[in-house]
């Protein structure tokens, strides 16, 4: 899926190129919400997982309350989203402020969130031309779980506790948590965790069914995802206060906010609404009770006043 939607974007970005090349950049389609000819809508964009296109579609549905234009580019693996921006063929996602920080910036990991957000929005104006709105509101930091009836069975509360019985666990990890450097080989190191064999590396959306079945012992979820509840699983605590701070904040191109000034507007209205149990009933609407992503997204804006 992930080589499927990154050819698609790598199409986008030719076609868009070559338009530009050609002088017709105008954009002739017309919309439902009257939209004249010649005006861009505003691209959104989001990654490959249940919680990004929910954002996706609440910065869409936004937009589009605004009398915004709006096309989605939603599911693209990997860096894309961010790629897309700083080519100037996608104008606005959400991301994470560790992610920024660590994976994109390369930098070493804070803990403190404000210094995070601060050298984050510092570094993406200067290097990429991009604006780090307002928090939506929730971190959706790595969750290490174990199963509930593990954890009551062993009086697990911190990820210290769980540490002593890892030489005879098994783990599985998203590729993520396995290949970044706030993920896996930092953690191991700050906990001195040792399995009985090295982690299997899957899918993120695997790991939360291979815990609750008995396939492997611990994982690094997302705070957020419903299945933790639904599941019957614990969270335990970052005792070592490992992880960074990931706050989920709207990236966005400064000429798109220039081009289209609801898009500031669209993104106020949704600063800090979002709270982690709200984020994980939704997520849980979506991959537990099977609902649309744009279903769930405009049942949370209609809570929202504008």
């Amino acid at each position: 899926r992930v080589r499927v939607r990154a050819a698609k974007l790598i199409a986008v970005l030719t076609a868009v190129t070559l338009l530009v090349t050609a002088g017709m950049w105008a954009w002739t389609g017309s919309t439902a919400l009257g939209e004249s000819a010649g005006r861009r809508p505003i691209v959104v964009t989001a990654k490959d997982f249940s919680e990004q296109v929910i954002l996706g579609e609440i910065v869409a549905q936004a937009l589009e309350a605004e009398g915004v234009a709006v096309e989605r580019e939603f599911e693209l693996g990997g860096d894309l989203c961010h790629r897309g921006l700083v080519s100037g063929q996608l104008d606005v996602y959400v991301e994470y402020t560790g992610t920024m920080d660590v994976a994109i910036l390369k930098n070493t990991p804070l803990t403190d969130p404000r210094a995070v957000y601060e050298r984050v929005a510092a570094a993406y104006a200067s290097q990429f031309g991009l604006e780090i709105g307002k928090s939506l509101g929730y971190d959706n930091t790595y969750a290490i779980l174990v199963r509930g009836d593990d954890a009551r069975r062993l009086g697990l509360r911190t990820v210290s506790d769980a540490a002593r019985y890892a030489p005879t666990w098994r783990a599985g990890f998203g590729q993520d948590f396995v290949s970044r450097a706030d993920g896996y080989e930092g953690f191991s190191k700050a906990y001195g965790l040792r399995f009985r064999e090295a982690p299997a590396e899957m899918e993120l959306s695997l790991t939360y069914r291979a815990l609750a079945s008995g396939q492997v012992d611990i994982i690094a979820g997302n705070a957020t995802d419903g299945l933790i509840e639904t599941l019957g699983l614990v969270q335990l605590e970052d005792d070592r206060r490992y992880f960074p701070p990931y706050e989920a904040v709207p990236v966005f191109r400064r000429e798109a906010l220039e081009r289209e000034p609801g898009l500031g507007r669209a993104l106020d209205r949704i600063a800090g609404r979002i709270t982690s149990a709200e984020m994980r009933r939704m997520n849980l609407a979506v991959d537990g009770e099977k609902r649309s992503p744009r279903e769930v997204a405009a049942a949370f804006l209609a809570t929202v006043p504008r």
